[in-house]
């Protein structure tokens, strides 16, 4: 397996200039914590014996049953041309071709972002968190629930920028219903660009799109800049099961020759896309990753991937998907461990829940997978805050409650340092029995960072709640979301670059008619 240990990059063609170095001395300085450095051990759910297993019944599918590439002659080709069997739009890999070709794929990538502090390293220990992707609905505790404007969009972007514990703006954290299909991934993308300096994921929707993405970006990054670095980091979807369609694919085909960064990701409901059976999911989680990921090194050797696997069970009564569950749990933790003995970083848990609120059934099943997903040794977690009722909504209030918790995430992946200080033993014997640690010297010396502590959950004595409107977390988080937005202020960005992305978006939107289908 290939390392990427991010190089030294060439200097960007477009870092700024003068009047954005201005902005930037007088702007207000938003703190953004670096990427998860994970130092505790990833939960493992199956032995070697049962790893083997999986990997060669996975192999065998690809083999025996193969997977689809539809509408997509190109690819049947180079398929072919690697030494597959291909049966009309049916590709049929042969024992250790797949896993081959997954070889040039680089263990670990640079992702980065306009403000090189921001930059993320994905794969390796390392864990990078991304907001919610692709509702068409939005919510708040004042509008309700309704479909999602680009206005929506450019909310979420900014709190996005605002949260701490977030260290990627995203890419769909909503649908904004209210722009053109076909140009409304321009705004988008315009958005995450000058709204927010964090890194961010291009479009997929239509091959076309990719390219439109590819361009922006070395507008905004300068052309060569693009050439040699990782800018992008896109979701590719696999029309589980084994299906992988020309538009997906199509996008694939853009960012990977570009040396643009891919998820390759199954979408499994179990019972539905998949076996009902954990060993079952995993040899096909195990076989389309394979199959997505061999592509992705077709079209150019050494393309940056990750290994996707968005996983949820279903209600056996109603047919919707459950989240939070033990199944999820067990497929996660294993996938996690097929990724990293295919050398590849991982992509998988979220902020899932089913519930239509922010409420208890939210916080649980979020709880439950945001834990899932630090366990299983996930390096890129996509909805991470912000998932509301299976994923059909992005909600505000809920957007800044994961994305508070998403600090407790930081603060378990450190594990537990043991030296001199944290022994405390100078402390213990100078409180000595029967007193308290409140005054002493090392409690001075480390009560700033000794604890996490919330920025948005309520601590305070019943009779002080009471007085202040005893507030429900939901009716705090309005409040949180009403402060951020109303501080906000969009980081520096270069003029004359902002001028040509402009010019650029306004081209192409007038070289197409509105198109809402």
């Amino acid at each position: 397996m290939t390392e990427a240990a991010p190089a030294a990059p060439r200097r960007r063609a477009r870092g700024g200039g003068g009047a954005a170095r201005r902005a930037e001395r007088s702007g207000v300085k938003i703190e953004t914590a670096k990427y998860i450095e994970r130092k505790i051990p990833n939960f493992e759910v199956l032995d070697d014996e049962a790893l083997q297993v999986i990997e060669t019944s996975a192999e065998t599918i690809l083999e025996e049953v193969g997977v689809n590439f539809v509408n997509n002659p190109g690819a049947l080709e180079r398929w072919r041309e690697a030494g597959a069997i291909i049966e009309g739009e049916r590709v049929r890999i042969p024992r250790g071709l797949a896993r081959k070709l997954c070889a040039t794929a680089p263990s670990e990538f640079t992702q980065h972002a306009r403000n090189p502090e921001k930059s993320v390293v994905v794969g390796g220990k390392n864990m990078v968190l991304a907001p919610v992707y692709g509702p068409p609905f939005v919510r708040d505790a004042k509008g309700g629930r309704r479909y999602a404007t680009l206005e929506d969009f450019q909310k979420f972007v900014k709190l996005g920028y605002m949260s701490k514990w977030l260290h990627h703006s995203g890419g769909t954290v909503c649908e904004p219903t209210d722009v053109p299909v076909n140009k409304r991934h321009l705004d988008m993308l315009m958005a995450h660009m000058t709204l927010s300096d964090k890194p961010f994921m291009g479009s997929v929707t239509e091959p076309s799109r990719a390219q439109d993405s590819v361009e922006m970006c070395e507008i905004l990054f300068g052309k060569e800049f693009v050439r040699d670095n990782t800018v992008m980091t896109s979701l590719i979807n696999i029309n589980s099961p084994m299906t992988f369609d020309d538009v997906m694919m199509g996008a694939l085909e853009v960012y990977a020759a570009h040396n643009q960064a891919c998820i390759i990701s199954p979408f499994i409901v179990g019972g539905a896309m998949a076996p009902v059976s954990v060993a079952g999911t995993l040899v096909q989680v195990l076989a389309e990753v394979l199959a997505g990921v061999a592509y992705s090194q077709l079209i150019r050797p050494g393309a940056p991937v990750i290994f996707g696997a968005m996983v949820t069970s279903i209600d056996m009564n109603s047919g919707a998907p459950t989240f939070g569950t033990p199944e999820a749990s067990h497929i996660t933790y294993g996938a996690g461990q097929l990724a990293r003995r295919l050398g590849l970083p991982f992509r998988s848990a979220g902020s899932f829940c089913g519930s239509k609120l922010p409420d208890a059934q939210a916080a649980y099943e979020t709880a439950n997978s945001l834990n899932m997903g630090l366990l299983s040794g996930v390096n890129f977690q996509l909805h991470s805050c912000g998932w509301l009722e299976g994923g059909l909504v992005a909600d505000f209030e809920k957007f800044v409650m994961d994305a508070d918790q998403l600090g407790a995430l930081h603060g378990l992946a450190k594990g537990v340092v043991v030296d001199d200080d944290t022994l405390a033993m100078g402390a213990i014997r100078e409180v000595g029995p029967g007193g308290h640690y409140l005054g002493c010297e090392h409690t001075q010396a480390n009560f700033k960072s000794a604890f996490w502590k919330s920025d948005l959950l309520d601590y305070k004595p019943f009779e002080t709640w009471e007085e202040e409107g005893a507030r429900d977390t939901v009716a705090l988080a309005t409040s949180r979301v009403e402060t951020l937005l109303n501080a906000y202020e969009a980081p520096p960005l270069d003029p004359e670059v902002l001028s040509k992305l402009e010019a650029y978006v306004a081209a192409k939107k007038d070289s197409m008619p509105d198109a809402f289908m």
